[in-house]
Order: structure tokens, then sequence, then C-alpha cells
């Protein structure tokens, strides 16, 4: 192989590694600090690099931040996929894959408080909000065929799952006391309640 061949794939696999360190250095400085309180510098040493070696890839703190919390987002959706028929499974899901990743809860969450609907790519579809379009229109399928009651609006179906499955990834101080106070003081008794909640108000078909 000519030597200038050799460079090229040589300093294609540094860049490669290079952006790769760069991205998991900032998901970690994302969900340890949010937007505002993420400093590029210290990313950027964390990753072994420079702070201008980050803006060679990434325009901005911001535009850093869009590309971790898209793949986080698709990682997510592809992790806990619902099967209306078993909601209470579904909540389960959810609470094990906060439970495992708990930077991609608060990752997101970051991105809630601090991004205006303003600051979203307009010409970019919404992968979260195409799922949760998707969840809709099986929870309202479901109903048609009997497995939810129809009572229920299928956005307030999925609304009250996500929150209480995420219960305790959304108060780790509360999280922190059960393992005090609780008198099963064990995970695995955290997602049985919320578990039971769910089947409780949305049970299995029978």
């Amino acid at each position: 192989m000519p030597r200038s061949a050799v460079s090229r794939k040589t300093s294609n696999s540094s860049t490669a590694d290079t952006r790769q360190r760069i991205l998991a250095a900032a998901k970690d400085e994302f969900a340890r600090y949010g937007i505002a309180g993420a400093r590029v510098d210290r990313l950027a040493k964390q990753a072994r690099t420079s702070k201008e070696r980050v803006y060679a890839y990434f325009s901005s703190k911001e535009a850093l931040y869009h590309h971790i919390a898209g793949h986080e987002t698709a990682a997510l959706i592809e992790a806990t996929r619902m099967d209306p028929a078993d909601l209470p499974g579904y909540a389960g899901i959810l609470f094990d894959h906060f439970t495992a990743h708990p930077d991609h809860y608060r990752l997101i969450a970051w991105g809630r408080l601090e991004l205006t609907d303003g600051e979203a790519d307009s010409d970019t579809a919404d992968p979260m909000l195409t799922t949760i379009t998707g969840k809709v229109e099986q929870l309202r399928a479901a109903q048609r065929a009997g497995l939810i009651d129809p009572a229920w609006d299928p956005v307030d179906v999925l609304a009250l799952i996500n929150q209480i499955a995420t219960t305790w990834a959304g108060q780790p101080e509360i999280g922190a006391a059960a393992a005090k106070l609780a008198a099963d003081t064990s995970v695995g008794a955290r997602r049985a309640a919320l578990v039971a909640a769910v089947e409780h108000l949305f049970p299995r078909p029978r």
C-alpha cells in the first residue's frame, strides 16, 4: 500500500477516535452539568483533545448537545418499545432502562429545562414526537380492539405511564430515602410497586 494511502487511513482513524472521545466526554459533561453549566474546555480535557478541535467538529456547545441528545433519544426509542396489550410490562421496561442508564434521563431532562421550542431545528423531524404519535396511535388501536378502557384519552394513558415509570429516575432524593426507609429497600421492590400501579390503572387483558 502506498505510504500516502497508509497516512490517510491512519489520519481518518485518528479523526474518528478523537470524535468518539469528544462525544463520550460531552455525554458525561451534559448529563452532569446541563447545557449552560457544561464547559467545552473541561470536556475537551477529558477527551484528550483541544477546545479548538471540539469546535472543528461542532459549531457550538448547543450543536454538540443536540447531536448527543439525538443519539440518546434514538437509543431510548429503540430500547423502550411498547406493547399496548401489556402496559404494566412497558412501565417495567422504562424503569429498567432508566435504572441502567440514569445519564439518559438527566441528559434529556436538562434539554427540557434549558431549551426553548425556538431552539429546535425546524427542518428536522422530532424523533420523540414521531415516537409519541406512533404510541398514541397504538393505544387508540388497542382501545378499538377492546384491550384498553376507551374512556381514557390515549395521550393521558401514555403520559401517566411515563410519569409513573420515571418516578424514581426523576426523584433521586426519594430514591435515597427509600434505600433507608422502605420496608423492602431493593430496586426490585421499587419496580414491582410501579408495575402494580400501572396494572391497577390499565390492567392487562384477561
